[in-house]
């Protein structure tokens, strides 16, 4: 179990990064990134620009599927108990001649 949580925590950092960084190369309404990188960003993704967009959204998908196994993983793993399985917890005795009952308030007021 613990593999598999390092195993989505690094998955989830990578497609975070990943993510970020395509989705700032696309091509915008009003320019971007893709403008700073003059001739270059237009050649990289100029007419075919849908290949882009569903690599993003795969990222996209790898990201929200690693963020919601990590989020599984840790509440199971949150639910496990720490004491282990045998050991029961019990008060402890009341001293010899001391009722065990709770104490009533005074009545009649």
């Amino acid at each position: 179990m613990e593999l598999l949580i390092t195993f989505l925590y690094i998955l989830f950092v990578l497609s975070a990064i990943v993510l970020v960084v395509v989705v700032l190369l696309q091509e915008g309404k009003g320019g971007g990134l893709t403008e700073a990188l003059g001739t270059a960003g237009q050649q990289t993704f100029g007419v075919a620009a849908s290949g882009i967009h569903k690599f993003t959204g795969w990222t996209g998908a790898i990201f929200l599927a690693s963020a919601l196994g990590l989020h599984v993983m840790n509440r199971m793993k949150g639910e496990e108990s720490v004491v282990g399985g045998g050991a029961e917890i019990t008060a402890p005795a009341a001293p010899a001649g001391e009722s065990t009952a709770p104490a009533l308030p005074p009545s009649g007021q």
